[in-house]
């Protein structure tokens, strides 16, 4: 039989496109735009799936969600929204919603997302639906790079899998982390921190397992560590690309075991923790060197997030800007906004030190500069000395291509030692350049593989290779 899917959207455009999509498609469907008339519906026992706004005139669709699972526990509902937040996408799923899509997007994404929910087995027990008040948002965007993060992060609260948290310094990888906690089953539990480079090695095994009274010298008596000190919660574990091999091998085992011995100790404690890793550096590389245990790697590359720097985002600038001059308010800063020409000046910038680095130039602002509103010609006095805020050629023609990638090389050359990187530099370089230019491409074209490798011009098999080996998240939904 034909499956028939009510569409609930206060935008008579949006039901009419969605209706003759899905009606091409060889689906009945009936569209409202009132939230009591999906309500009706659904208690009258119509409908294969729903797909609802989360915004409409008499109700909000996510508190629609948990009612029809209690109702109607197999009948799936896709929530869809412009409010496309880390908070919606988590809502969505912590009352039930079997998927969520954030606005605007491809009619073929639905329609695959329609597939698979009409697919799906029979719901094992209804989701419990009510959530607590909406928190504070740890990450701020709405980039295509963004959502796609929001929707792992959705997906994962509701479990303890490990997680790999990758990208540069200063892009959040530890808003991710605590955002896993904080939205997971684990809240009620500690959320316990360490920073694997700003602890001495010689101390990095005591820090993470404790030790016992005379382990070593200044051991007057026992001490937990970190894994003690997270039990019941989550640990995340900054920087694990720094960790030296000894300890490495202890790690393995707890992730294995759930359970280690502390330094100077002969019981094994058992603990129950989630670990959520994160580094800047290159693990695969690190691997290739025989600095980093491979099995280690695919124990905590479970589910891999990687974070975009901020210069691949560019578009989420102006909210997140917002965001910071709004928290230095509540700081007790005063209050500042920006021109638009401020703002483009602020979205021309590379940002190598990314998010942090805009946080740190909206506190700076607020702190010293009296006038209320900043122009541009503040944000390009405070950016002048940093050579990659340069935004054009000094033609005044935009920068090409291979005047951006030479700026870049010319600073990254001068970070290190005597101009010189360490060895592998080609390959990583190659890998900065190629993981941006397929992530586009398959934005560019939601997700469809062929149509990607016919653009970049390989063999899909060989963009299928690529997409693993860099570990660029997958579009859903197509190729």
């Amino acid at each position: 039989m034909t499956a028939t899917i009510l569409i609930a959207d206060d935008d008579r455009s949006i039901r009419t496109v969605l209706g003759q999509a899905l009606t091409r498609s060889g689906y009945q469907v009936r569209t409202t735009g009132t939230a009591a008339t999906l309500w009706r519906w659904v208690e009258d026992g119509e409908g294969d799936l729903v797909i609802t706004d989360v915004v409409m005139p008499d109700e909000n669709g996510l508190d629609l969600v948990p009612r029809i699972r209690r109702v109607r526990p197999d009948l799936r509902v896709v929530v869809m929204s412009a409010q496309s937040t880390l908070t919606t996408a988590v809502k969505a799923t912590q009352r039930g919603a079997f998927d969520y899509l954030p606005k605007p997007f491809d009619l073929n994404e639905l329609l695959a997302v329609v597939g698979r929910a009409l697919a799906a087995p029979p719901a094992a027990e209804t989701v419990e639906g009510e959530a607590s008040e909406e928190e504070k948002l740890p990450l701020v965007g709405r980039s295509p790079a963004m959502q796609e993060i929001y929707r792992t992060v959705a997906r994962v609260t509701a479990t303890d899998l490990t997680v790999m948290i990758t990208g540069e310094s200063g892009t959040g990888k530890e808003l991710v982390a605590r955002a896993l906690h904080d939205y997971g089953t684990r809240r009620a539990g500690p959320f316990i921190a360490i920073n694997m480079a700003a602890i001495p090695r010689e101390l990095i095994e005591s820090e993470l397992f404790g030790h016992e009274r005379g382990a070593f010298t200044g051991a007057t008596s026992r001490t937990q560590g970190r894994f003690e000190q997270a039990n019941g919660g989550t640990l995340f574990l900054d920087e694990i690309g720094d960790m030296p091999p000894e300890a490495q091998t202890r790690l393995l085992r707890v992730l294995q075991e759930g359970e280690f011995t502390s330094v100077g100790g002969r019981a094994p404690v058992r603990v129950n923790v989630r670990i959520v890793a994160a580094t800047h550096r290159d693990l695969r590389a690190l691997i290739r060197q025989g600095l980093f245990r491979e099995d280690l790697f695919y124990r905590l590359n479970v589910v891999p997030i990687r974070l975009p720097p901020l210069r691949e985002r560019a578009e989420d600038i102006p909210a997140l800007a917002r965001h910071f001059l709004a928290a230095n308010r509540q700081k007790g800063l005063p209050a500042k906004t920006l021109t638009e020409g401020a703002i483009e000046r602020l979205k021309a910038y590379r940002w190598p030190g990314n998010v942090r680095e805009l946080e740190n130039l909206m506190r700076r602002l607020a702190a010293l500069y009296p006038q209320e509103t900043i122009g541009e010609e503040v944000i390009a006095a405070e950016l002048a000395e940093t050579a990659s805020a340069e935004p054009v050629a000094p033609t005044g023609e935009p920068e090409t291509l291979a005047q951006a990638v030479e700026r870049h090389l010319r600073a990254y050359f001068a970070g290190h030692k005597d101009g010189l990187p360490s060895p592998g530099v080609h390959e990583r370089i190659i890998q900065e350049v190629e993981r941006p230019l397929i992530q586009l491409t398959l934005a560019a074209t939601r997700g469809n593989q062929i149509r990607a490798a016919r653009v970049l011009g390989l063999n899909r098999n060989t963009l299928r290779k690529k997409i693993r080996e860099l570990e660029i998240p997958v579009i859903r939904g197509l190729g």
